[in-house]
């Protein structure tokens, strides 16, 4: 799964909610309105899609500000 696919995956989440897509890696996430319910739901989507649980510490969530944040979270959870 590549960063773009992780990307179509939170717009999905997005537009189920009646939100604006994501296109600016440099917005907050809380600006886009991107919550903690859409990241467990994209994490959900995510693990359906390469068939496993993704391993993380929640300690590197808190880090998380921007999309950018994001894509490279999930990115790193995959190859874990």
């Amino acid at each position: 799964m590549i960063r773009s696919d992780i990307l179509d995956l939170m717009n999905m989440v997005m537009k189920k909610r009646g939100r604006e897509p994501l296109a600016d890696e440099g917005q907050s996430t809380r600006e886009a309105g991107f919550r903690s319910l859409d990241f467990s739901e994209v994490a959900l989507r995510i693990e359906s899609k390469v068939g496993r649980e993704l391993s993380f510490e929640a300690a590197s969530m808190r880090q998380i500000e921007t999309v950018k944040d994001v894509l490279d979270f999930f990115e790193e959870a995959i190859k874990g």
